[in-house]
């Protein structure tokens, strides 16, 4: 049980670091971070940012080992739908402006002492992505 408990801690240290990694990158591309972990009771988002007039939600999968499987190929319709809800929910909380938004995914692997590599991609997906994954 101790030995579990280590291991959720280093896996939370682990996304914690990919998040904060993932912030700075975003911020060096002058997006203004509004709100990070952001929950309801139907998904949670990473980052929710501003770029411009945009509002953007922000996906973040981090890993400390590379592997064959790229942390882009973890996110699942199933999450996507998760997501796409939670931003709805956001969106409702905020009054629904009238803003485009869009959905991005930042991308990180950690090595022991740091950032081995991070990259951002935008418009990763679409609400329509979510929208077709829940009618299958």
């Amino acid at each position: 049980m101790i030995r579990f408990g280590k291991a959720r801690a280093f896996h939370l240290k682990v996304g914690k670091a990919g998040e904060d990694a993932a912030v700075k990158l975003l911020e060096s591309k002058n997006m203004e971070i509004l709100m990070r972990n952001y929950k309801c009771g139907k998904g949670e988002i990473d980052i929710v940012a501003r770029d411009g007039a945009n509002i953007v939600f922000i996906e973040v999968k981090t890993r400390s080992v590379e592997t064959n499987a790229r942390p882009s190929e973890g996110l699942l319709p199933k999450q996507r739908n998760r997501i796409f809800n939670a931003a709805l929910n956001y969106l409702d909380e905020i009054e629904n402006p009238a803003v485009i938004y869009r959905f991005d995914f930042v991308e990180v692997i950690t090595k022991r002492l740091g950032i081995k590599r991070i990259a951002h991609w935008q418009e990763h997906f679409t609400g329509f992505d979510s929208w077709k994954a829940i009618r299958k």
